[in-house]
């Protein structure tokens, strides 16, 4: 046998796959994995483009339209100058910002009662189911409640006759009306905020409180310069969404306690986008309130996150 024969059976040998069994290309396999990962999302992908992307973008698109939702007529800017000129819009906008009056009061009032559940004041558990209960409940069951108790033979003129006060008209005067809306949304919505602002308490290591105390730091000092600097992006978490809610998230309480009324006195963006798109035989208006409401609150998330730098480490 010679030199060449030998060295070429080896070469063959060394070439054939081990024990007989095929080579997977590690390309195969990743191909393969992608594949599979594509298959596992594709449901979830169909239902945010089906039940989420698609309606924004046929927003955006009618927004551009004078519609009834069956005619469509290309009208261009039109819609958006409008609104922009339209005394209601401004009217209603500057409600909005007076029902901001809710922001703070809702945020104190959680902050207060979360530092006395941290600080686990007698029946502390008891308390923190009890104030979480209004969040629990709908938004049309609050407004039901509030509607009744300030209606004119509701509990509240039925507590003031006791001491000899007539009857008031709480929802025919507008500043009262928003008085009531603002008192329901501090009071649905302090039990939610409380856990969070608790959440952020506990991170807090306990060790620190004890060198604040041994140094002679009362309740106030401790509260100032440890709790609040510690919990400052918890705080500004819930300032954002307080007030993504206060413009986007009134119609429920509107609607049940005054429809808006008296007037438009009480009327705010998102109820205003309800009446312009399903009241009128103009969806396109309803639409481009709706961009425009989505741009602003856009921005105004983003100047917030920088007032408050929770992109920023401590």
């Amino acid at each position: 046998m010679t030199t060449a024969s030998v060295t070429s059976r080896v070469g063959a040998a060394s070439a054939a796959p081990t024990g007989g069994a095929p080579r997977h290309k590690p390309g195969g396999i990743r191909r393969r994995d992608r594949i599979v990962g594509l298959l596992a999302v594709l449901p979830a992908f169909l239902v945010v483009v089906g039940f989420m992307a698609f309606p924004v973008a046929f927003a955006v698109f009618i927004s551009f339209t004078k519609t009834n939702g069956l005619r469509f007529e290309f009208r261009g800017l039109d819609n958006y100058i409008a609104l922009l000129n339209d005394p209601i819009v401004h009217q209603v906008f500057l409600n909005n910002v007076t029902f901001l009056i809710s922001v703070p009061l809702v945020i104190f009032t959680a902050l207060i009662v979360s530092v006395l559940l941290f600080e686990r004041v007698r029946g502390w558990k008891y308390f923190r189911v009890i104030f979480f209960l209004p969040n629990v409940l709908s938004v049309a069951v609050i407004g039901i409640m509030f509607r009744n108790a300030f209606g004119y033979y509701g509990g509240v003129n039925q507590a003031l006759a006791l001491f000899g006060i007539e009857p008031i008209q709480f929802f025919t005067n507008g500043s009262t009306a928003i008085a009531i809306i603002i008192l329901a949304l501090v009071w649905a919505g302090f039990g939610y905020q409380s856990l969070l602002l608790l959440a952020g308490l506990t991170s807090i290591n306990p060790a620190v409180f004890e060198a604040a105390a041994i140094d002679g730091a009362g309740w106030w000092k401790r509260l100032w310069y440890i709790t609040l600097p510690n919990i400052r992006r918890v705080l500004g978490f819930v300032f954002i969404i307080n007030v993504i809610y206060t413009f986007s998230s009134l119609f429920g309480f509107v609607y049940v306690m005054t429809a808006g009324g008296p007037g438009f006195d009480t009327t705010t963006i998102d109820y205003l986008v309800y009446l312009r798109a399903f009241s009128s035989t103009n969806l396109g208006s309803g639409a481009a309130l709706a961009v425009i409401l989505f741009l602003f609150i856009g921005i105004l998330t983003l100047i917030q996150n920088r007032v408050f730098k929770l992109g920023e480490d401590d």
